[in-house]
């Protein structure tokens, strides 16, 4: 019988990304018993390029959302997880991209993305095939995460020889720094006062970049928080989750992880086929 593995290994991406990159991670599932898993909704945009099957991928979870094939992926920020279908077996490596890292990489701004899976060859082109191609090639996790390093940074510089790709408003910027600094446990209207600008015009202007409003990025971040917490080897009760992560109380904590995981906290503790593996 196959031991049941679950390895992650993480890495920073080469300093000049570090704006429009947070990390990369590589991941080797072997033996895991067969499910799907919830990939919860976050401050980042996701790319995942598989390093043997096809990944099958929903945009949403238990509701019906269509399953699609993917060598490459690249998302936008959700409200709610994606359904990652697999058989126990799963090798591949994550990128998670800052909200104003996508036109950097993309040429486009976040919000274009919002709520969508796209094959990421759409998105970069040949390029993206080049980075199968080699990834798959390499043989080691260093060497993949130096191929990632040398083409998104060659993505990086063709985008900024496009002259439609403009820089993303320092306002904007700001409150996104702001809200990511806090954890979502920030005041939207406080962040615009201290901008200058209306509440009402922050978030026309934070939606047309990033794809959600600031109030519902910060909640995508305050659940982002207690997601880690709840994931953890040793999870704090549900209670101290709540209270950590700075929900009113443990129903307030329920009602927003029903709405971005489709399934109560209980139920996807129970079902969620990765915990506690490794």
């Amino acid at each position: 019988m196959e031991d049941h593995t679950a390895t992650g290994i993480g890495a920073r991406p080469t300093p000049l990304l570090r704006q429009y990159v947070n990390e990369y991670v590589g991941f080797d599932l072997r033996g895991l018993p067969t499910g799907v898993h919830c990939g919860p909704p976050s401050r980042a945009l996701t790319a995942v390029i598989s390093l043997s099957d096809p990944l099958e991928v929903a945009a949403g979870v238990g509701d019906g959302s269509p399953v699609t094939r993917f060598d490459s992926v690249a998302g936008g920020l959700m409200c709610r997880s994606v359904a990652i279908h697999h058989d126990g077996r799963q090798q591949g490596v994550q990128v998670s991209l800052t909200p104003l890292g996508a036109r950097a990489v993309y040429g486009m701004p976040a919000a274009e993305l919002a709520h969508r899976l796209v094959p990421l060859d759409e998105l970069l082109g040949a390029l993206a095939v080049e980075l199968v191609d080699r990834l798959r090639s390499a043989t080691t996790w260093a060497a993949r995460f130096a191929v990632l390093d040398e083409l998104l940074l060659r993505a990086v510089g063709r985008g900024a020889c496009r002259d439609h790709v403009r820089p993303v408003r320092s306002e904007v910027a700001e409150a996104w720094r702001r809200l990511v600094a806090a954890r979502g446990c920030v005041q939207v209207g406080a962040v615009a006062a201290d901008l200058g600008w209306s509440r009402r015009h922050l978030t026309e202007r934070f939606r047309g970049e990033v794809g959600l409003s600031p109030k519902t990025f910060a909640r995508v971040l305050r659940f982002e928080h207690a997601h880690e917490l709840a994931a953890a080897r040793d999870p704090l009760p549900w209670g101290d989750v709540a209270t950590v992560s700075g929900y009113a109380d443990q129903a307030h904590l329920v009602r927003d992880w029903r709405e971005f995981t489709g399934r109560s906290p209980t139920v996807w503790r129970r079902s969620e086929v990765l915990l506690g593996a490794g």
